[in-house]
């Protein structure tokens, strides 16, 4: 049902990654004891019909058998048109900090691997989905999940990860704080401090922003519920196919969003032009966003009202994360100047979501960070 909710909203390929769960082997879900599945089972068998659905009784309770991913698939994907990527959220935590990571075109289960530490959690499990990768032969991405959920990850644990491309700049469950608060840093300013010590100090490749909807109600909509349809990527890829779509992923051939769609986005000669879908009556706002050279390094710790150090991501130099231009209309472009580490652009519609986790939340898009060519001495 989920699957085909999607597919019939217009999507081109899926990940659905329960917590430390593969859609595999034998499961059945007790249908009369939870809200969701009592009303979610009679939309199910007038979709798929008695033949598919296969019900049965446990203790005098409703049972109603899962089908594997390798068993409906069938039903729904189309070569160049629709695509299902197997995927896990590894769950683990350390303490009372809740670490996810999101585990994409996965073959075997990740169980959590634990650490000493919330750096070292992460770690291990972007570690994990490495090892698999390389075994297996098969592409994988490991990307960390919704970092300002219950405050777990700082920036300056993910400016310590080894092996790890992407995070989720956007996410639409509401209780995951994209937008930070007085003390905890949003993830686009998390964005610029982590890109800003990779590219500078690391001579790292930028870590790239994904938008996700996180969803786990799909019937009834309100800001207090996480639903479908609030975030994703539009993927500029060759063929419909799962390791052309990590590769683009991997080259930063994608865009995010939570509404604002592109019909163009060109890096070309030191020039970054976004192009805009237009939608009647609505206007749009393309700021630039980048970290110049030379970098101010200077921080210092968030602390209470008594005075005491806050474990969170440090407050840094508003040189970090700079708003470089800001162009209104459906086409903006940015020259760079040359002493950008990256730039990356952001669109803000006049639109508001439909469906917003935050009153009044615009739709919008991120683009990834690029890079410039730094001008050559003369010889």
């Amino acid at each position: 049902m989920v699957v085909d909710c999607y597919k019939t909203h217009g999507y081109d390929f899926l990940a659905i990654s329960d917590h430390n769960v593969l859609m595999e082997g034998p499961a059945w879900l007790i249908a009369t004891n939870r809200t969701q599945a009592r009303a979610a089972l009679p939309k199910y068998l007038r979709r798929f019909g008695s033949n598919w659905v296969e019900q049965s009784k446990y203790n005098s309770m409703e049972v109603v058998r899962l089908k594997t991913l390798s068993e409906f698939r069938g039903l729904f994907e189309q070569p160049n048109r629709f695509l299902l990527i197997q995927s896990e959220e590894v769950t683990d935590r350390y303490g009372r900090w809740p670490v996810h990571l999101i585990a994409s075109n996965m073959r075997e289960l990740i169980h959590p691997r634990g650490g000493q530490g919330v750096v070292e959690v992460m770690q291990n499990n972007i570690d994990a989905v490495i090892e698999q990768s390389q075994r297996t032969g098969v592409p994988m991405i490991p990307h960390v999940a919704h970092p300002n959920f219950g405050w777990a990850v700082t920036a300056e644990d993910m400016i310590q990860l080894r092996g790890e491309r992407f995070f989720e700049v956007y996410n639409g469950h509401p209780q995951v704080h994209n937008e930070g608060d007085k003390t905890h840093a949003s993830t686009e300013r998390m964005w610029d401090i982590i890109n800003t010590h990779r590219i500078a100090e690391r001579r790292d490749r930028p870590l790239l922003g994904l938008a996700v909807d996180d969803a786990h109600h799909y019937a009834k909509f309100s800001h207090s519920n996480s639903n479908a349809g609030r975030g994703w990527v539009v993927v500029r890829a060759p063929e419909l196919k799962t390791e052309t779509i990590i590769a683009a992923l991997d080259a930063g051939d994608f865009y995010a969003s939570s509404g604002v769609e592109l019909s163009d986005l060109v890096w070309k000669e030191n020039r970054l032009i976004v192009r805009i879908e237009a939608k009647p009556g609505v206007t749009y706002t393309t700021q630039f966003i980048g970290t110049r050279r030379p970098v101010d390094w200077l921080s210092k710790p968030v602390t209470n009202a008594h005075g005491h150090q806050l474990a969170v991501t440090r407050l840094y130099s508003s040189g970090i994360g700079a708003v470089l231009a800001e162009q209104r209309g459906t086409s903006a472009f940015y020259t760079c100047k040359g002493d950008e580490l990256y730039v990356r652009a952001r669109v803000t519609s006049s639109k508001l979501m439909e469906n917003p986790v935050l009153p009044g939340e615009p739709e919008m898009a991120w683009t990834q960070p690029v890079q410039p060519m730094q001008p050559q001495p003369p010889k």
